[in-house]
């Protein structure tokens, strides 16, 4: 069994995903969090660059759904609404509620899904880095994930 939270796929950021590999290994939803993977932290309108990716990965036939555990009333949904997609807000991930509805409202099996950074199995599938606007936002950065998983293996 695979240890949570390692990444199958390293990307630099969300934009080296590549879409027509996506639908090669037949995923036909992308779930991808808000804070710090979409926008940096309480940036509240998508920029022309994640525009131009979501239409990408539509025209490849790949779903982008806003999976996030955004508090802030309506966050989620604003974002979602003005990038004209699907969202989860209040997921409560790494649990598996949040992935399982997201995944029954698109029809989609686990295995026609992938997720950024946590999967439904809670194994990070793809790890894109976060905005480097959002480095001073609390993030962890490599080392402290790599100690953590030291000493949880330990």
């Amino acid at each position: 069994m695979k240890f949570p939270f390692v990444p199958d796929y390293y990307f630099p950021d969300i934009y080296a995903i590549d879409p027509e590999r996506l639908r090669a290994r037949g995923v036909k939803v992308l779930l991808a969090d808000l804070d710090n993977t979409l926008a940096p932290y309480g940036v509240p309108r998508p920029s022309g660059e994640v525009v131009a990716w979501r239409a990408r990965l539509e025209q490849a036939g790949i779903t982008l759904f806003l999976l996030s555990n955004s508090r802030r009333p309506g966050r989620a949904q604003h974002y979602a609404e003005a990038l004209g997609i699907p969202y989860e807000g209040h997921a409560g991930k790494p649990k598996s509620g949040g992935f399982r509805r997201a995944l029954a409202r698109m029809n989609a099996a686990p295995e026609e899904a992938v997720q950024d950074p946590v999967n439904q199995d809670g194994n990070a599938e793809m790890q894109a880095e976060p905005d480097a606007q959002s480095a001073d936002q609390g993030e962890a950065t490599v080392e402290q994930w790599q100690a953590a998983l030291e000493t949880a293996v330990k």
